[in-house]
């Protein structure tokens, strides 16, 4: 039986790199990495760069007050672009047709380490401290609110896969029928737990991190969003394939050897009925980690060879975490839409100890084919890759 095809009927972004999906892609493929010029102070005292949000969110408006948190502002400020996409599926389909399943792995913490800190001098919670606003289910209440989506209503979060789950997700709800369109995508702001932790995992890097260099030494942390209204009717850029797994092989650490990654890849190029030849660029997971970049090139070399573009966009933006899946399946729809790959900044010095890649160092390189990948990679071994396609 013919699967229902699914398609990017709307799409909004903002992350180190900007505010909306214009500014995005164009400082994506100028190869930006301003966005990254802001710091964080951990409790150990040091100051890692991360990728703050380029353009600061406005608060909530009054009748959504009870929602405030740095992360819902970020999903209001994504949403609004979508919104009368959204409005006119509602009134076509009916508001109990539209689902939302959105991404995260820190929803409103950083506005509950606000209020703790409150807490401890005073003695007391702070007034404005609203326990659900810290729920990983608090992104995607908060969307059904604003958007008066009345349909399937619930968060993925699985770490730095997150993101795409989420869309993947969101594609089953559209083709099983439960769901005529779906708002999908995932958002992740900044705050002490994630940095703090991956610092005491010794991960965070003290500079802007560097994918696949023989000089790489951890990754850097984002903001981010990118949302996406999915549908049945045809448009620009279709959700191809998808593959999924879990290797669970190390609660953080990746299988050397790859297995999972390779199994969700072949999954993924199988649902879209290709082969990896007909990829035209990979977005790598690439966190400048010395395992996840060691396995990561091992298995994109095994498969695809060493003639594939492919690039960590990771550098630009900081790793964003729930949100990065779903950014760099936007970053694939840019590249899609432009004909051209995301660069590969970094400080072009290889690690002689990976398979050789094809990283799109230059910035203008241009890929003409009609399918592009996203991988993503997450704690407890799990694994993502999803393929879009230029229709």
């Amino acid at each position: 039986m013919t699967e229902t095809p699914v398609y990017i009927a709307a799409a909004t972004a903002a992350n180190a790199l900007g505010a909306d999906w214009e500014s995005v892609a164009d400082a994506l493929f100028a190869g930006d990495r301003s966005g990254l010029d802001t710091t964080f102070l951990l409790n150990d005292g040091r100051t890692p760069p991360v990728g703050r949000l380029r353009a600061e969110p406005e608060a909530l408006p009054a009748d959504f007050a009870e929602w405030e948190s740095r992360n819902n502002r970020l999903v209001h400020h994504c949403l609004v672009p979508l919104l009368p996409a959204i409005e006119a599926a509602v009134a076509r389909f009916g508001a109990s047709r539209l689902g939302i399943i959105i991404g995260t792995s820190t929803s409103g913490i950083g506005s509950w380490e606000a209020a703790l800190t409150r807490r401890l001098a005073d003695g007391v919670w702070p007034n404005d401290f609203h326990f659900p606003r810290h729920e990983l289910g608090d992104p995607s209440a908060f969307i059904a609110a604003v958007a008066g989506i009345a349909g399937p209503c619930y968060s993925v979060s699985t770490a730095c896969t997150s993101g795409a789950k989420a869309m993947v997700s969101a594609a089953r709800l559209i083709r099983s029928g439960l769901c005529d369109a779906v708002v999908t995508g995932g958002v992740d702001t900044l705050c002490g737990l994630t940095l703090n932790g991956f610092s005491v995992l010794d991960s965070i890097s003290a500079q802007r991190c560097n994918p696949f260099s023989a000089n790489r030494d951890g990754i850097n942390i984002g903001d981010g969003g990118a949302l996406f209204l999915l549908t049945r009717d045809a448009s620009d850029i279709r959700i191809a394939g998808w593959g999924e797994s879990s290797d669970a092989h190390h609660l953080s650490a990746p299988d050397p050897e790859g297995g999972g990654a390779t199994l969700a890849i072949a999954e993924a190029l199988a649902h879209a009925g290709i082969a990896a030849t007909d990829i035209a660029y990979i977005n790598l997971h690439g966190t400048a980690t010395r395992l996840n970049d060691a396995m990561e090139a091992q298995v994109t070399h095994r498969l695809f060879g060493g003639d594939t573009p492919c690039s960590s966009t990771k550098s630009l933006t900081g790793h964003m975490l729930g949100a990065a899946g779903s950014c760099e399946a936007a970053f694939v729809a840019m590249a899609l839409q432009r004909r051209e790959a995301p660069p590969h900044v970094w400080d072009g010095e290889a690690d002689p100890g990976l398979p050789p890649l094809h990283l799109t160092d230059r910035i203008g390189e241009r890929v003409d084919g009609r399918y592009m990948m996203s991988c993503s990679y997450a704690f407890g071994g799990n694994n993502m890759a999803l393929v879009l396609a230029r229709e």
